[in-house]
This record gives C-alpha cells, sequence and structure tokens, in this order.
C-alpha cells in the first residue's frame, strides 16, 4: 500500500495554543509546510478573520484546506451558515468532533442521529460531505451495541471520519471499523496508541506506538479513504515535533 504525501493532512485543532492570531496560524502553516505537510484540517480553534483573508493565506503557504471540524451546535443548528463559510473556503468536507450532548441511552442516539442525518442532507445539496469523528465514548453500550454503531446505523447520509486511537481506546479494532465504513468514509483521523510508564494510554506519533499501520492503511486504501488527518491533541508537549515524527515514518514507509 502506499499513499501521496499530498493526501496526508494536519489537524489544526493539535496546534490551538500557536493559532489563536492570525499571525500564528501563517506561522504555523508555513512550518507544517516546511515539515512536509501539504494539507490541513480546519478546526474552530482558528483565529476569526474572514474567509477570503484564510484562504489567501492557505494558498500563499502553499496549503490545501479540503476537510473541517465545526462545532455540533453549529452544524445541526445553523447550518445554512457552516455550509457558505465552506464553500467560501472551497471546503467540500467537514465532520462533527463530538455531540452537544453526550447520548445516555439507545432512544438519545436514534435522535442524535437522525438529527445528524438531517443536517447532512442539507451539506449534501450544498456539494459538501458531512461526516461524524469518534472518540472513545461512542463505544459505550446501549442493548449490547455500541452507540457508534447505532448512529452510523441512523443516519445513512452521515459518512465515517473514524479515529485510530479512539477507537483503540474504546475497545475497538481500527481496520476492522475502516472495513466496515467502506464506501462511506474519505477521511481518516491517524494517530497511534501507546501506554504511559503508568500503564496509561496515551496518544502517540504515528509508527511510535502499538497500532499495525499496515493493516489499518491496507483497509484504508480499500475503503476508498482520500485524506488522512494526522492528529495529537493530547499528551503532546510539543505538537510541531510530533507531526514531524509522524510526517517522517509515513514517508519512510508508506509514501510512494
Amino acid at each position: 500500500m502506499s499513499m501521496k504525501q499530498a493526501k496526508i493532512a494536519a489537524q489544526l485543532y493539535s496546534f490551538r495554543d500557536y493559532i489563536g492570531t492570525p499571525a500564528g496560524v501563517r506561522d504555523t502553516l508555513r512550518r507544517l509546510r516546511r515539515t512536509g505537510y501539504e494539507a490541513v484540517q480546519l478546526s474552530g480553534a482558528i483565529a476569526p478573520m474572514p474567509e477570503a483573508e484564510l484562504r489567501r493565506m492557505l494558498r500563499e503557504e502553499g496549503m490545501a484546506a479540503p476537510t473541517s471540524h465545526e462545532r455540533a451546535a453549529e452544524l445541526v443548528g445553523e447550518p445554512e451558515r457552516v455550509i457558505d463559510r465552506l464553500l467560501a473556503l472551497d471546503c467540500r468536507h467537514t465532520a462533527c468532533p463530538y455531540p452537544q450532548r453526550v447520548p445516555t441511552g439507545a432512544g438519545e442516539t436514534v435522535a442524535f442521529a437522525e438529527e445528524l442525518n438531517r443536517a447532512a442532507e442539507k451539506f449534501r445539496r450544498a456539494g459538501i460531505v458531512f461526516a461524524y469523528h469518534n472518540h472513545s465514548i461512542e463505544f459505550r453500550r446501549f442493548g449490547g451495541r455500541p452507540m457508534l454503531e447505532i448512529i452510523y446505523e441512523n443516519a445513512p447520509l452521515v459518512d465515517g471520519e473514524p479515529d485510530t486511537f479512539w477507537i483503540q481506546k474504546g475497545g475497538g479494532d481500527p481496520a476492522a471499523w475502516i472495513e466496515r465504513l467502506s464506501g462511506r468514509l474519505r477521511v481518516l483521523h491517524v494517530k497511534d496508541f501507546g501506554v504511559n510508564p503508568s500503564g496509561e494510554p496515551v496518544m502517540m506519533p504515528v509508527g511510535s506506538g502499538n497500532l499495525d499501520w499496515k493493516r489499518i492503511f491496507a483497509a484504508a486504501e480499500a475503503a476508498g479513504v482520500e485524506y488522512y488527518v494526522v492528529e495529537h491533541d493530547g499528551d503532546c508537549a510539543d505538537p510541531f515535533e510530533s507531526f514531524a515524527a509522524s510526517m517522517c515514518f509515513l514517508k519512510g514507509n508508506f509514501v510512494s
């Protein structure tokens, strides 16, 4: 299996301490571009600025922005405003990163999924793919089934955006979930799963932990993944160092 370097993106939420001003956004984009990243996933943590300014900044720094994360409340409560913003940025893929209210049972999960599905229909009409990004909370079981399964079953218009670390932490199999979402999966979040000296799970740069990346990436290629989004949003003293290590591993082992 081989991937194109241009299809490896950096999740900007991981740099939330650096992108609070427009100057910080530009500096972060520039540093990531020097590291080898040619694309980013936009985040609500980016400093407020007009869409035209951000789009110009991305172009000047040689960065594509094919995907974003948006707040759940805005995706379902103000979809038209989010759609207008994403179209202005020429961003055609977005994901809900976390529920605005975490379901506490099967009924609430179904209602949440149906809410996502109604929003996804509006985004689809605008030419934007709407996806759901999981954490470990979605592996709580209701009626013997993981919450994530109930969400996808009741939101057929919603793509998956699985996260390898969070699936593993939730007790799932990342490659198996990628296979399960084949055909409705364009963006995959990649970060490694390790343990600290106390035996607690920690996020690690890709290639530094215990996940089976050959199996994961083979499943991702077969499933139709278009972008691999590197993320390291916790347990990270310096995200620039972590993202450089992830890119080094990916280039040395999987980039053609």
